[in-house]
């Protein structure tokens, strides 16, 4: 275990509520930043109530806040402005991911908390971003995931699109605003110790992972529709039907990978075709190949087939589902299924930490808090003027 956390001495104040905002500060806290979390008086974060419940709280909270300190307080009150503003004073960041102008309205906007603390780095993670057009807007993430370009790839050809199943336009920009925060960060050690604000739209997080989708439209005009399970353009890499009803995926598009799984499945003439040694080919006739390996895995059960192909060196694996994920070998032996507690002491199993640093590794310090369970600890330190309270290491 390592003497010091990578972000230990990290003072985080922590404005947003359910997805994006508290990911970025999730992310930051499993390093050892100190994340003060703020939340509603009354009720709190949304996020508490969502999904599935344990005796009133959901295991979600468990994830999401871990690490952190809650402490309630309205933000629409004087009182509670001006402990924001003395925690802000003294932050190294505050991470706030509400509709653009709600802090402007209390008093608590980039320009009042930067005159009041010029080294605060402020992350803001809205749905279109602070300026333009659509900054006023509300927001979430499944419309950042549709502007963003992603929902239109998602279905089966001439289907409905449909969502990935989580919130994952939330969590890129969480990603992109904890890219934004220490990058920040560096400059400011470097470059004159001055703070800046971290502008993150949620449309802008997705679009930034949409490969080769506009150059290609602006080259050749060409607009990517939905593939299903397939990846356009590469060739072969699909899911396909084994004998006993489960999906494999095969992805075969490498040159000579392609050819040591046709040899696999007993299809070398295709393996040693010219036409198809290379992708540009391959993409020409990927029906033709498609339903040469479905033909193969037809006739045989998921397992086999995915020990004949490992044994040829073929990338190739199943669709886990959670069921799968919290048994499998290689999430065990990487500690990513961490056995926790909730502060209640019941036990529950979380998601471990990413990414992996050999010297410094996150870790979980304490679990998901009380609704305001630090509020009179870190309130009586600000009225008191003694600075960013300390946090005691629940570890």
């Amino acid at each position: 275990m390592p003497t010091r956390d990578a972000l230990q001495g990290l003072k985080v104040l922590e404005l947003g509520q359910l997805i994006a905002g508290p990911f970025a500060g999730k992310t930051l806290a499993d390093f050892g930043a100190d994340v003060i979390k703020i939340e509603a008086s009354e009720g709190g974060d949304p996020l508490r109530q969502w999904r599935l419940l344990r005796e009133g709280t959901s295991v979600w909270w468990e994830v999401q806040s871990r690490n952190k300190r809650s402490v309630a307080l309205d933000l629409k009150t004087p009182e509670g402005q001006q402990a924001v503003r003395a925690l802000a004073e003294q932050a190294d960041v505050l991470i706030e991911n509400f509709k653009p102008g709600t802090l402007e309205g209390w008093g608590l906007g980039w320009e009042a908390l930067h005159a009041l603390n010029p080294k605060l780095i402020m992350l803001r993670i809205s749905g279109f971003g602070q300026t333009g057009p659509y900054a006023n807007k509300p927001g979430f993430g499944v419309l950042g995931e549709a502007m963003g370009g992603l929902r239109h790839l998602t279905a089966e050809p001439g289907r409905v699109p449909v969502r990935v199943g989580v919130s994952i336009g939330d969590t890129l920009a969480a990603l992109h605003g904890v890219i934004g925060v220490l990058t920040a960060l560096r400059h400011r050690e470097m470059n004159g110790g001055q703070g800046q604000m971290v502008d993150v739209a949620l449309y802008e997080s997705v679009f930034n992972v949409m490969e080769s989708l506009l150059p290609e439209y602006d080259a050749f005009g060409a607009v990517r529709g939905a593939a299903g399970s397939a990846l356009p353009g590469i060739a072969p890499s699909n899911a396909y039907r084994c004998g006993d009803g489960a999906y494999v995926l095969v992805a075969g598009n490498g040159d000579s990978i392609f050819r040591r799984l046709m040899a696999a499945i007993g299809r070398s003439d295709l393996g040693q075709d010219p036409g198809l040694a290379r992708n540009d080919g391959r993409v020409a006739r990927v029906a033709e190949i498609d339903a040469a390996i479905e033909a193969w895995t037809l006739q045989r059960p998921i397992t086999e087939v995915i020990t004949t192909l490992e044994a040829a060196g073929v990338p190739v694996g199943r669709i886990y589902t959670v069921a799968d994920i919290a048994t499998d070998p290689q999430y065990l032996a990487r500690e990513m299924i961490l056995q926790t507690q909730d502060v209640e002491g019941r036990p529950l199993k979380v998601p471990g930490i990413v990414p992996k640093l050999a010297a410094t590794p996150g870790r979980l310090h304490s679990p998901a808090p009380r609704l305001g369970q630090h509020t009179e600890a870190v309130l009586g330190a600000v009225r008191a003027g003694t600075g960013w309270p300390a946090a005691n290491d629940e570890s």
